[in-house]
């Protein structure tokens, strides 16, 4: 697309005029979205044009629409976070990622579904109503940012901005055949993220291929003064990585805990092929045992919900967002506290709220959350013994394909079962990487395929990435993406007023 713009063959108006179509025809099934931008997206794309035909110099992306995750704050769109305790809010501020994408002139569709305040692994868990998985609308599309991968699954966003505290990009990309990239912690700017658990929070890139995922990555990456956990280092070449990708020589280390028993048969068919394939392309294939991966998901779920409980207390009908009256005594601040809490969280928020506010309480402090920041030590040093023999790591990302919404919702320990492979990369804060392997032959959904890297080296990710997708694109004869069935008896392609695809 970025192409066809700066060659003068499409205008950002008519691109970005076919992908609000697109999400006119589709969104009523699919619900990727929870606020369309329409005007906005319209009058950048606007400039956008003005701009190239005066010759000014833009950026490789300006003019090609992008979603956004409605948990990033934007100056003139609500931002709710999935939750009633936000609806309607409007933020007085751009996320730094926001100013960077408004900076490059990319038109801004619209905000994306979510599990509420991003708790969640199937989008099941958003206060304005499930999304749908494009592949099949009666299963999940993943979580929490099911909407961003949904929108860029179903061709109603080309690129899209998620973030991901233990798979949220990941897990939704690999359940709906699209890429999706957790940078190193620290990679790109928090600021303007809603916090969930900031040791553990990290926005990243959602597209259709690794390259793609790669040009955005550039964009928003970066050092950033307004976060205190943002690296120094500058940007990386990831779009050269990722163009000149190749594996021959890189030893590739399948970890031994990240398979076998819980992971559906189709997923690791997929998974054993891409092994091959990697291995007749020239790498090196070890296994590698992470042992104390075993404990991450226990280590997680007492991680997270602390930090949950001590950033959602600042949600209390005082300072902004719902207010919610008590309907009987006293009108007392920690009676209407109260009141809005329970009336503006969920239950999924309720739950890890009050988790994390007993780990965290005296005399359990020690035991609970002090035992489980060990555990991340334990799998920190994990990573770092695996990456003395191999250059990245492999695994599938998820353990089963897209179950069917309502199927998890009443087990809650189920449903966290589903993020086992992802956490660790967000316990550690290194760089995590998913990408389509195929279909299971159990269902014919897609199945996804992930990669890991020491910290600060995502370069590995689109090198390795690039290579291996180009690998299954020719065994698949195209992209996964085009066996996607059609939405609401439309083409899973976008036309130009003019009758370009």
């Amino acid at each position: 697309m970025a192409d066809k713009l700066a060659a003068g063959e499409i205008t950002s108006v008519e691109l970005t005029q076919a992908h609000l179509d697109r999400i006119a025809a589709v969104d009523g099934a699919v619900h990727a979205f929870l606020h369309v931008n329409t005007e906005e997206a319209l009058a950048v794309a606007a400039e956008v044009d003005a701009a190239r035909a005066a010759g000014e110099t833009l950026h490789r992306l300006a003019g090609v629409p992008i979603a956004i995750k409605d948990l990033i704050v934007t100056v003139g769109q609500p931002t709710t976070a999935g939750s009633r305790i936000l609806e309607g809010w409007m933020s007085p501020y751009d996320a730094t990622v926001i100013e960077k994408i408004r900076a490059a002139k990319l038109p801004i569709l619209g905000k994306t579904n979510l599990d509420e305040f991003a708790m969640g692994s199937s989008t099941e868990h958003s206060a304005f109503g499930d999304t749908h998985n494009p592949w099949d609308l009666d299963r999940i599309p993943g979580g929490s940012g099911g909407g961003s991968a949904a929108a860029v699954a179903a061709f109603e966003a080309p690129l899209a901005l998620g973030t991901d505290t233990g798979g949220s990009i990941r897990q939704p990309a690999s359940v709906t055949g699209t890429v999706g990239v957790k940078p190193t912690y620290g990679g790109v700017s928090r600021y303007g993220a809603i916090a969930m658990a900031s040791s553990l929070d990290q926005i990243g890139p959602v597209a259709r291929t690794v390259g793609d995922a790669a040009v955005l990555h550039e964009l928003i990456g970066g050092h950033d003064p307004r976060d205190s956990t943002s690296l120094a280092d500058p940007v990386a070449a990831f779009a050269a990585a990722a163009a000149d990708g190749d594996v021959k020589g890189l030893r590739i280390g399948v970890v031994t805990e990240l398979q076998g028993e819980g992971y559906q048969a189709g997923v690791l068919d997929r998974f054993h092929e891409s092994l091959d394939l990697l291995r007749e392309a020239g790498a090196e294939i070890v296994e590698v045992s992470c042992p104390h991966f075993q404990y991450a998901l226990g280590a997680y779920y007492l991680i997270m919900p602390s930090e949950v409980s001590s950033n959602l207390a600042k949600f209390d009908g005082v300072r902004y967002g719902l207010r919610t009256l008590p309907t009987e005594g006293p009108l007392t601040i920690e009676r209407v506290m109260a009141a809005t809490r329970a009336a503006g969280f969920g239950d999924e928020a309720k739950r890890r709220i009050i988790l994390g506010t007993y780990a965290l309480s005296a005399g359990y402090y020690d035991a609970y959350y002090g035992s489980a920041q060990k555990v991340r030590t334990l799998v920190q040093r994990d990573f770092d013994a695996a990456f003395e023999q191999a250059d990245i790591l492999i695994s599938p990302t998820a353990p089963t394909t897209a179950f069917r919404l309502g199927e998890k919702t009443d087990d809650p320990l189920a449903m966290y079962l589903n993020d086992v492979a992802t956490i660790p990369a967000n316990l550690a804060g290194v760089p995590g990487l998913s990408l389509p392997s195929g279909l299971a032959t159990e269902d014919g959904l897609p199945a996804g395929i992930q990669l890991l890297a020491p910290a600060r080296e995502d370069e590995r990710l689109y090198q390795a990435g690039a290579a291996l997708e180009r690998l299954l694109v020719r065994r698949w004869g195209g992209p996964l993406l085009d066996r996607a069935p059609d939405l609401a008896g439309t083409d899973a392609s976008l036309t130009t007023t003019g009758g370009e695809k």
